[in-house]
């Protein structure tokens, strides 16, 4: 099993810069937001969890398919999957990737020995939290929600805006847990005015994203020339836990 070393805050953080960028833009980029050995032993567990289940959309519904369920599917369905998934997204909102889901139950977290866990709690707690409202200016978040998620070549995320009622959404993070990557290989974060796209991030790595809710973005396909996957935690900052 492995052990995650003590997670800090960047003691280095210009948390007035960021927060006048977010104000000014509604959403910032920060680097290094974990120390290094931590980043490394999170990315290192990504790389070699075998656990993770692919997540897709049919319409409202979403839907989870394990490896082991994916491996039992023939060439036949796996190619008439493939053209529901790529079909469903020429119209409307729809996603492929692979995920490890945190649960958000502080009980659950606290008990588990998986170190999703840790990261979660510790995203939630008073210190960072504490930043993450300076930053923001939404001075009600107390919770952060969690998954892990790998973009294999294929996979992808259009656009769309992280609202939904009941959710109570602040904002988004995506900590970039990505250590090598050319932006050809696709599976950037962009970030939609209209039809047009105002800004695009390339997968990195020990670097946090994080974008007001609601605002309009997705993922680009990753394409069949990405040597690697891209890895990254995900979640919501939320003014109430559940």
């Amino acid at each position: 099993m492995q052990i995650l070393p003590p997670l800090a805050l960047n003691p280095d953080l210009d948390v007035g810069m960021l927060r006048d960028i977010y104000a000014r833009t509604g959403r910032v980029t920060i680097r290094d937001w974990l120390p290094v050995n931590v980043a490394t032993t999170l990315a290192a567990m990504l790389r070699g969890r075998t656990d993770w289940c692919q997540i897709l959309n049919s319409g409202n519904k979403a839907l989870e398919l394990t490896r082991d369920a994916r491996a039992q599917l023939s060439p036949a369905q796996q190619g008439a999957l493939d053209e529901a998934v790529y079909g469903a997204a020429r119209y409307g909102f729809q996603y492929r990737y692979e995920s490890i889901r945190v649960p958000d139950c502080a009980t659950e977290r606290q008990a588990s020995a998986d170190i999703l866990c840790r990261f979660a709690e510790w995203m939630s707690g008073d210190a960072v939290c504490a930043v993450l409202r300076q930053i923001t200016q939404d001075d009600d978040i107390c919770f952060a929600d969690a998954q892990a998620t790998a973009y294999s070549p294929g996979d992808f995320l259009t656009g769309h805006d992280d609202a939904v009622a009941g959710k109570n959404r602040r904002a988004a993070y995506v900590m970039g847990l990505t250590a090598q990557w050319r932006p050809e290989w696709g599976g950037l974060l962009l970030f939609h005015d209209s039809d047009e796209i105002t800004e695009g991030r390339p997968p990195q790595y020990n670097v946090l994203n994080l974008f007001r809710v609601p605002q309009i973005h997705s993922v680009t396909e990753v394409t069949k020339a990405a040597a690697y996957r891209r890895y990254s935690i995900t979640g919501w900052l939320r003014s109430q836990r559940p």
